[in-house]
């Protein structure tokens, strides 16, 4: 009775540890099969997506990596789980167990007799549960089941989705292998039976994935080009892909028994053929259209606009059309304003974001802003500068020319004179020469079109600011300027800027009211006329003198004297509206003009340090200077035959009768013919293709020791002949007089 009760209890609380040991298994088991169960389904999901579109194997081989990570992540505490961890939870789960199933993982002899009794309590409980089987922790399989079956479902649809080619497309082109070598007795020649091309251009190009119709075709520029080829005969031997100078060769598709593939991304047009053993496919053109740059037009306002100071919003609208070929991505209006004048002028730029304003993947768009003076800081006299920008989807930036917007200034008016004045009022500086000239020339351009009081009030304004001008260089030959007339102080020639005169200063007064007050004199430098010359003095104006006004050369004034002229017989012709006959008198004046300013010029020559000659006897070896001189060779050298390998092949070819015996080593020949060929094909596709198919079957033939093709020989005689350059024209010398002729010239020479 005693043995009974001393080694009850001891196998109790053994049962129930083997019990919680059964516990977790059971539990971290179910939670595993919940992470697993997905993870499975998303790894079938992801394999068929690979199966069915091969192009993709390397994203989702990315997808397939982050999801057994993310697997390992979640399985990892499961296989960490602690025995504390199954209590904890097991307490929280049944309240009868009174929080002590902790107590079963401990030893016996370490608790005290309270523990001891709890320990049993607890033992007998949780051999209760097990007998009503409730122990067990619940996992939820509700999101792990829901995601598996979205998963499973998803992977069905994939199973059972349809690949088809696009609507209308045949799933294979026609690729044309001119010869086909002989197999075996018995057994089936190896040969490309089956061709497929698939195009896939870039994700900015919103264009879906497409197959050509025809071996040579279009696409846009970084397009993913997969050729897939079915091979009938040996499994051994792999096609290849020659296109331009790569040879690329192809691939097999897994599970596709004489399936091969390859893949490029092409960012130029070029040529391609196909080759398998001994054949040789026809070359075929893929043309790559490169992406073009955006362009920007600006329909309103105009380059120049003044918006005024009253009558009008101080506000200006812009209107704008944007094109591109797959649509853009980014637009910007940029505007600078300027505030301030002379040197005071401060500038800050404001950018407007006009993306919004976009159409999603439409080729042109209309873009439309507005600015507002006043809100963007801008006073009377402010002027601001702005210009569109905008990107397209392949990263290609373009922008407008800048516009210019300026707001009236109040503070500058027109003075009462100015306003009553019936000519055009002049600016605060005057016109040129050559301007009067640009303003006469426009005049008559315009003629057509206007009224003749129009013309006549126009040429009348030219004809004032040709006095205008004749007056300011009249005072270099002493000439008096009239009052009113708008005339500024000479200056000398040699400072003339004929597109920018100077204006008046205070040192030289604009008119010369003839009020010269009599300097004042010292008795010591008073000669012996003086007296008379002081009571002449009032009577005499000396600078009348066109002689003593200056001190300019005689040849100057004698030009001077003929601009003036010159100018009066413009200025008498625009007056009276004879435009045309204004025009040469208004060249010799402006010619003349610049002849005065160029002699008027000094030229100073430049100052710099110039070495003394050396004594050759003194300061080098004495000896024989005899045949010291640098030798000179002359040499005939030919010039460089341009294009060797067309005119060699063709040379072959005129030396070569159809029909003849021809060797394998001038294959080599007419393959350096054939690079040339294929240039010019890839540039001209339509033009050159035919030629470059004929001459790869003249080099077969040729490698293959047959008869040349006779009907290949005129498409590739007149392509490469065509390709030679033109010759220089070879001078032809004058024909001689023929014999009735030569007896003229002897009967006139007696």
């Amino acid at each position: 009775m005693s043995q009974t009760i001393s080694h009850s209890p001891a196998s109790s609380i053994a049962s129930a540890q083997v019990q919680l040991r059964a516990v977790r298994r059971s539990w971290a088991g179910r939670r595993a099969l919940a992470v697993l169960a997905p993870a499975v389904a998303a790894g079938l999901l992801l394999g068929l997506l690979g199966h069915r579109w091969p192009a993709a194997q390397n994203i989702i081989f990315g997808f397939a990596v982050l999801g057994l990570m993310a697997t390992g992540w979640l399985l990892w505490p499961l296989g960490q789980l602690r025995a504390g961890t199954v209590a904890a939870r097991l307490d929280r789960q049944f309240p009868e167990l009174e929080d002590s199933t902790g107590l079963l993982w401990r030893n016996a002899e370490d608790l005290n007799l309270l523990e001891q009794l709890q320990q049993q309590r607890v033992a007998r409980r949780l051999q209760e549960l097990q007998n009503a089987d409730k122990l067990a922790l619940p996992v939820s399989f509700r999101v792990s089941g829901w995601t598996t079956l979205l998963l499973l479902l998803a992977a069905a649809a994939v199973w059972w989705w349809p690949v088809r080619p696009a609507p209308g497309v045949p799933q294979s082109v026609a690729v044309h292998f001119p010869a086909q070598v002989p197999a075996a007795k018995g057994t089936m020649p190896a040969r490309i039976i089956e061709t497929r091309l698939l195009v896939t251009p870039p994700a900015y190009t919103r264009l879906a994935a497409f197959a050509p119709t025809q071996a040579s075709f279009q696409c846009p520029e970084g397009s993913r080009v997969r050729w897939q080829v079915q091979t009938s005969g040996s499994d051994k031997a792999v096609p290849l892909l020659e296109i331009g100078r790569q040879q690329r060769p192809l691939q097999p598709v897994a599970g596709q028994r004489g399936t091969f593939f390859t893949e490029l991304i092409l960012k130029s047009s070029t040529l391609y053929r196909l080759r398998f053993q001994a054949t040789v496919s026809d070359d075929y053109a893929i043309d790559v259209r490169a992406d073009q740059a955006p362009v920007l037009r600006i329909q309103t306002p105009k380059p120049y606009t003044l918006v005024p100071a009253y009558g009008q919003q101080p506000e200006v609208a812009i209107r704008a059309t944007a094109h591109d070929d797959y649509g853009l991505s980014h637009a910007e209006l940029v505007i600078t304003v300027a505030q301030g004048q002379g040197e005071a002028v401060k500038f800050h730029e404001v950018r407007r974001n006009l993306t919004a304003a976009l159409s999603s993947g439409s080729a042109q768009t209309s873009l439309r802003s507005a600015l507002s003076l006043p809100h963007l800081g801008l006073t009377y006299g402010d002027e601001l500068y702005f210009y569109l920008t905008a990107r397209d989807n392949a990263g290609h930036t373009a922008r407008t020319d800048a516009y210019l917007v300026q707001w009236q200034d109040t503070a500058v008016a027109d003075s009462p004179a100015d306003l009553g004045m019936g000519v055009k009022v002049a600016p605060a500086y005057f016109r040129s020469q050559r301007q009067i000239i640009i303003d006469t020339e426009k005049l008559i351009a315009e003629k057509p079109r206007l009224d003749a009081a129009t013309v006549a009030n126009r040429a009348n304004a030219l004809g004032f600011d040709q006095q205008t001008l004749r007056l300011r260089y009249g005072k270099f030959m002493g000439e008096e300027a009239e009052a009113g007339i708008g005339a500024q102080a000479p200056r000398a020639p040699i400072a003339e800027d004929e597109d920018a005169p100077a204006s008046p200063t205070a040192e030289a007064p604009e008119h010369d009211e003839h009020d010269h007050a009599a300097p004042a004199t010292s008795p010591a430098k008073t000669s012996p006329t003086a007296e008379t010359d002081a009571l002449m003095e009032p009577y005499i104006h000396k600078h009348d003198d066109s002689e003593t006004a200056d001190f300019l050369e005689p040849a100057v004034k004698a030009k001077l004297r003929a601009v003036l002229d010159q100018m009066w017989a413009a200025e008498l012709r625009l007056r009276t509206g004879q435009l045309a006959a204004a025009r040469p008198y208004e060249y010799r004046a402006l010619r003349l003009l610049k002849e005065v300013q160029q002699q008027t010029r000094v030229f100073v020559k430049k100052a710099g340090f110039t070495p003394p000659p050396l004594p050759e006897a003194t300061v080098r070896l004495t000896g024989e200077l005899a045949g010291a001189a640098v030798p000179h060779r002359q040499q005939q050298v030919a010039a460089p035959v341009t294009q060797p390998a067309v005119r060699a092949a063709l040379h072959w070819l005129a030396a070569r009768a159809p029909g003849a015996p021809t060797k394998p080593a001038d294959a080599q020949l007419l393959d350096q013919a054939g690079a040339v060929l294929a240039g010019a094909a890839l540039q001209r596709p339509g033009v050159y293709l035919p030629a470059l198919k004929a001459l790869r079957q003249l080099v077969a033939d040729v490698r293959a020791g047959r008869l040349a093709c006779a009907e290949c020989r005129p498409p590739v005689e007149r392509a490469l002949t065509d390709l030679l350059a033109a010759p220089d024209p070879t001078p032809v010398s004058a024909a001689g007089p023929d014999r009735l002729g030569r007896h003229y010239f002897q009967e006139l020479s007696r």
